[in-house]
Order: structure tokens, then sequence, then C-alpha cells
């Protein structure tokens, strides 16, 4: 609860991240066109060219779980186009807000947290994502790419999948002062391997034994294993509950570094 002495006008802690939210929404609403490309079209010509382009020279065996390759294919890459926008909302658009817009000084100097400022973010974030994902399951599901409702559920782990990226990436732009560049250098050779080698177009078990631990231990590998057991099913549920606390976990820890990243820059 924050409180300003000038007016004596209390910010409850939910409310005050809502106010961020009505900011980006305000934002959002006048400039929503030239986000379309990230929204939607991109994880969507990826599944053109992957799923019914390429796809159409792959027969369905037992590395696509005996599915069509652009069933197969359809649910990891909503989850990666979900991971490539939570680390894009949470790089770059972070650091401008301490570093040059410096619109979380601006708001902090309200009656409104840092705190607040970094939840506001987070919702909005999760907001997006869960767009970006209905916008593809919708016309995923114009070109046949789901068999069952289980494309509800990929939506729901395209939004963790991407905050778990997402969050590790703000408690970073939240901690650096010279970017250089590290953000450049993060999706040139993080986000664009991890994409390619964590499950995305072909089964991990398809990688060199010593390469294998990467995939292991990448957000978008759990998201991707979540994301084919809503749709094609053949998972138990030990592994299941594994994939979820590992993102979980990597939220709660990128936002309780961010957390305190955010105090340190915005309180005087």
């Amino acid at each position: 609860m924050t409180t300003t002495p000038a007016t004596g006008r209390v910010v409850g802690r939910f409310h005050g991240a809502w106010l961020r939210v009505e900011g980006y929404w305000t934002w959002y609403r006048r400039h929503w066109v030239s986000t379309l490309y990230s929204t939607g079209l991109q994880p969507v010509l990826f599944l053109a060219a992957m799923g019914l382009g390429f796809g159409s020279q792959v027969q369905a065996g037992p590395a696509t779980g005996g599915v069509s390759y652009l069933v197969y294919v359809a649910p990891a890459l909503l989850v990666a186009g979900a991971a490539q926008q939570g680390v894009g909302e949470s790089s770059y658009p972070v650091l401008s807000g301490f570093k040059w817009q410096k619109d979380y000084l601006a708001v902090t100097a309200t009656p409104v947290s840092p705190g607040q400022v970094l939840g506001g973010h987070q919702i909005w974030t999760t907001l997006r994502l869960a767009l970006s994902g209905s916008v593809y399951a919708l016309v995923a599901l114009l070109f046949g790419a789901w068999q069952n409702a289980g494309a509800l559920l990929v939506i729901l782990v395209g939004v963790l999948t991407g905050l778990a990226c997402g969050s590790l990436l703000t408690a970073l732009a939240a901690w650096t002062f010279d970017e250089g560049q590290r953000f450049g250098l993060i999706f040139r050779f993080v986000v664009i391997p991890m994409t390619l080698f964590s499950g995305t177009f072909f089964p991990i078990a398809q990688l060199p034994l010593y390469l294998r631990w990467l995939a292991w231990i990448s957000p978008l590998w759990h998201g991707t294993e979540l994301s084919r057991a809503a749709t094609l099913g053949g998972h138990s549920l030990l592994p299941v509950l594994g994939h979820l606390a590992y993102l979980a976990v990597l939220v709660a820890a990128g936002w309780a570094i961010a957390h305190r990243g955010f105090y340190r820059r915005l309180v005087a």
C-alpha cells in the first residue's frame, strides 16, 4: 500500500500495477498495427513454411508421433513464438524505461511503487502473449493444425514459457546500465539456437548426447514438451509436473531478481 502526503490518496498493490497496464493499453490501441508482425504474423509464416511447405515432404512416423508434420510442429511454433516475444518485450523496452524514455522514473514519482511498475509490465506481457497465442491458434485452426481442444492449453503453455523467458530478461535489463551488444548477442546466440534445437522442429533425441543437456535446460524445450502433451498426448503426469515446475521456478526467480533491481534503480 502506497500513500502520498499531498493528497492522502492510496494506491493499492494491484491498482498501481493495473494503472501501468492502462498506460500500455493506451499506447497499444493507437499503434497496434505496427505490432501485427510480432503479434501473430511471424509464427504463422513459420507454420506455413515449415508445416505446409517443408512439412509436405516429411512423412508421418515415430519421430512425429504418428501425426502429420503440420500437426507435430504447430504447438511447438506457438510456444517458440511466445518465447521470442517474451524476450522481445522484456529486453530493450524494460531498459528504455530506465535509461532512454525514463518513463519508469516518471511513474515512480507518483504513488506507484517500483514493484507495481514491474507488476504492470508482467501483466501486460502476459496479455500480449495470450493475444498473440490466440491469433496464432485461430489461424492454425484454419490450416487444420489442431486435432482437439488441447490447442487452448497450448496458449496457456505459450504464456507460461514466454513469461519464463521474459522474466529472466526483465531481471537482466533491470541490472543493466551499459547494454553494449548484450541483448543483440542474446538474440543471436541464445534465442535463435534455443528455437532451433529445443525440439521445435525435430525430437532432441536426434541431437548428440553431449549437446542434449543444452536443450534440457532450455525453457523452450519444457514448453514444447508441455504443448505436445496437451495436443498429442503420450506424456505421463510426473514429467508434465516437472516441466511446469521448471518454468514456474524460472518465472519466480526472474521476478525476484528483477524486483530487487527495480527498487535499486528507482528508489533514491
